[in-house]
């Protein structure tokens, strides 16, 4: 055992912020290593819960399970940190077509969208309770100072994790597209998205209300709101697109149904899995190397939970949920 802390982790975006929350939390010796939120999905994430999405109108995976988990989380370290970072919203889901229309009324009947959705749904759309919303930017600036200021925060980038091996007992990788495109954890099918928003000053919109139509509308303050997000697979660079601005905007005049102004255009990339599933766990052929990525668009749900995981293996032995690990892909790689 290295007389550093006992685990490194290299990337301080929404799953190494949520993983050294749960370390910090149960005692464990840490250090966090991180170069900055530059193009990082977590950077400019909404921090959207939806229970029920896609055209299929299906529940997010595991939420049942794994929302009552998040929002203990961030509750917890809204009064640690000292500030608001959780709120809960409904989500008014407008119908793109007939064909979403019929399979929402038929799920509703089947009751395939309990509890989630306890009305049944009008010639427009239905209403999704029960979501919420993380101030994912917030909790990102404010852990930061709170590391530093305890000295377990360093600002550098790390190449190969195999170097700090010997180091430290346990090196965990949550640098999201720093760390699907290392080496160490390459046999993963990674894929990725450029995700883009814009931020528009509009007046008028309900707090706790995020409006869904393809894209989505959060009001984010008074007189403020968020629009977004794109999902483009290939991209040429990580820049703000004209294109994109202005599939937003026509998104926008939709949802809003009022005047708006656009105050920023921001652009991020996702890290995701083919099977739509997160990595969290141990390397296959290194105890000492971890990771937590491929997050996609559901972090601000699955992190505390996978963060839940690396510690109740850390602390008790349990091992990962095999839908979860990259031993999944390791039999193939």
């Amino acid at each position: 055992m290295s007389t550093r802390a006992d685990i490194l982790i290299v990337g301080q975006g929404l799953a190494g912020t949520l993983l050294a929350w749960e370390l910090e939390r149960a005692g464990i010796s840490f250090e966090v290593i991180d170069a900055g939120h530059e193009h990082a999905a977590s950077g400019v994430a909404a921090g959207i819960i939806n229970p029920i999405t896609g055209r299929r109108l299906v529940k997010s995976w595991r939420v049942d399970q794994w929302l009552p988990t998040a929002r203990i989380a961030y509750r917890e370290i809204e009064q640690a940190l000292g500030l608001p970072l959780w709120r809960d919203v409904r989500v008014r889901r407008f119908f793109a077509d007939d064909r979403e229309r019929r399979v929402a009324n038929e799920k509703y009947g089947r009751g395939e969208l309990a509890p989630y959705v306890e009305a049944a749904p009008d010639e427009t759309g239905l209403w999704i309770g029960g979501a919420g919303q993380v101030d994912v930017p917030s909790l990102l600036a404010r852990a930061r100072a709170h590391w530093q200021m305890m000295g377990r925060l360093r600002e550098e980038t790390l190449g190969d994790l195999a170097d700090q091996a010997n180091a430290y007992h346990l090196v965990v990788d949550c640098r999201g597209v720093a760390g699907a495109r290392g080496k160490d954890f390459a046999f993963v099918p990674w894929e990725f998205s450029k995700g883009e928003i814009i931020a528009v000053q509009v007046a008028g919109l309900p707090h706790d209300v995020v409006l869904n139509r393809g894209h989505w509308a959060l009001p984010v303050t008074d007189g403020s709101a968020w629009v977004g997000a794109t999902h483009q697979p290939s991209f040429e660079n990580l820049a703000p697109t004209a294109a994109a601005r202005k599939e937003l905007e026509a998104s926008a005049a939709a949802l809003l149904s009022r005047p708006f102004s656009v105050t920023g255009h921001f652009a991020g990339v996702r890290v995701n899995l083919p099977d739509k599933r997160p990595v969290a766990g141990r390397h296959p052929a290194s105890e000492r190397l971890g990771i937590m990525n491929g997050l996609g668009a559901k972090g601000a749900l699955w992190a505390p939970m996978l963060a839940r995981q690396w510690v109740n293996h850390l602390t008790k032995g349990v091992p990962f949920d095999p839908e979860i690990t990259g031993e999944r892909f390791w039999q193939t790689g």
